[in-house]
């Protein structure tokens, strides 16, 4: 299918959201037809999409029972993503997203059927649409997108996946998963989560070996959703760049899930990206600060009225009232993009949206098809071409070739590693020790 939403909808959206200056005369830059023929050049690659799990919420990995080709935004359950609105978008290149929920405990036995399920149904979508074609390395996505393809990878949400094995990590290597997120929202045996209580401070040792057994696989190591300490760990012993698949700057929203400067600081000694996410609550420090002021008013008042959930929601509504919630802006993503080019550089930017894993996304980033306002956006900030293409892909491309080249002296150098959790940590926690009559 090549038919779309007409690709000019974007400029109005620029224009009314982000409240910024007017194209000086006479500079086109950030016009449809200029950015359009910046992303047939370089491929726009969005780093993070949750569709697969979408697709298994809603259809139970169905794929007969909804037309990605049609209109997903008119089902019962909007999504942010369909073929038409990504061509609309100009997305050249699309990491899909293989998350799986994590338990309270650190992984649980069943994950790695689960992940490889939405290996599955990730890849059988991209079989069943002539528009997508599967990417499995930085020459592949040159060429699928030369080709008028959507170049589509795989990428692994949360180390709990592999529960705790090497030899899984390595079967979603074969199966086609190109990056890992070492945790997702909970610690593991083995790395500390951005959003749970400090435990290990880094890596434990079987965690430094998944990192290395990574750079020799050649998967990307993607340090979105660790904390502080785990992305410093990782970044001293990786010896390929890494990513962060959707994160954005912490100096302007201290939320966790953001990177701090001194880590953006370390990434023109690794070379790796950040992706800069479009999560509201990542992007807007006063939104963030709401939802924080909205979860500690829900506390008190089920403190007061433990029995009675309608006097509870009576009382948000009343405290919502009186305190409108903040929206979030692509102006405010912008933002952060202009942070991270000024602690870290151009070359360490690009764009991991989250679309499909969020709620609303923010004012002018709506969905797939809004991709190029921002980069309208930043034209007007005065963004080179040069710097628009390496934000949109060449960046990422860089940092995908430079990963599979790690790779290949790796392996010349050393097989597999044949390492367990029991080994290097003491004890795997999801595997209880024999018994006596075993």
């Amino acid at each position: 299918m090549r038919s779309v939403l007409p690709f000019g909808l974007w400029v109005s959206s620029a224009v009314l959201f982000t409240g910024c200056a007017a194209t000086p005369p006479g500079d086109g830059r950030d016009s449809e037809p200029h950015i359009r023929a910046l992303l047939r050049q370089t491929p726009l690659i969005d780093g993070h999409n949750d569709v697969p799990w979408g697709v298994r919420a809603r259809f139970a990995n169905h794929l007969d029972r909804f037309d990605f080709a049609g209109d997903t935004a008119s089902l019962d359950r909007p999504m942010h993503t369909d073929l038409p609105r990504m061509r609309a978008g100009g997305v050249g290149a699309q990491f899909w997203s293989v998350y799986i929920p994590i338990a309270e405990a650190p992984g649980r036995p069943g994950d790695a059927r689960t992940v490889i399920e939405q290996i599955d149904v990730a890849r059988r979508l991209i079989d069943r649409y002539d528009d997508l074609e599967l990417a499995l390395t930085s020459a592949d996505v040159r060429r699928i997108h030369r080709d008028g393809r959507i170049a589509s990878l795989i990428g692994m949400e949360g180390g709990h996946s592999i529960e705790n094995s090497l030899a899984v990590l390595r079967a979603t290597y074969d199966l086609g998963a190109r990056y890992m997120t070492l945790t997702h929202s909970r610690n593991l045996a083995w790395a500390d989560s951005a959003t749970d209580d400090r435990a290990l401070g880094g890596l434990s040792p079987f965690g430094e070996e998944v990192v290395r057994e990574m750079n020799r696989l050649g998967m990307l190591v993607d340090l979105s959703h660790v904390s502080p300490d785990v992305m410093r760990h990782a970044l001293r012993i990786t010896e390929a760049p890494v990513i962060f698949s959707h994160s954005s700057a912490r100096a302007l929203c201290d939320h966790p899930r953001n990177v701090p400067d001194d880590v953006l600081a370390m990434l023109p000694d690794n070379g790796g990206v950040v992706m800069v996410t479009f999560v509201p609550p990542f992007v807007s420090e006063e939104l963030r600060v709401w939802l924080n002021d909205q979860q500690a008013e829900r506390e008190r008042l089920e403190a007061q009225h433990p029995d009675d959930a309608e006097a509870v929601d009576a009382g948000l509504a009343a405290w919502a009232e009186a305190r409108p919630r903040p929206v979030a802006r692509l102006d405010q993503v912008a933002d952060h993009i202009d942070h991270i080019r000024r602690v870290a550089g151009i070359e360490h930017i690009g764009i991991g949206s989250d679309f499909d894993g969020i709620g609303a996304g923010p004012l002018g980033l709506e969905d797939v098809s809004t991709f190029p306002a921002l980069f309208a956006e930043l034209a007007r900030r005065g963004y080179s071409d040069a710097d628009l293409r390496a934000i949109a892909g060449e960046n990422v491309l860089r940092v995908m070739a430079q990963v599979e080249r790690v790779a290949a002296r790796l392996q010349r150098q050393r097989g597999p590693s044949e390492a367990l959790i029991e080994d290097l940590d003491g004890a795997d926690p999801l595997r209880p020790a024999p018994s006596a009559d075993d």
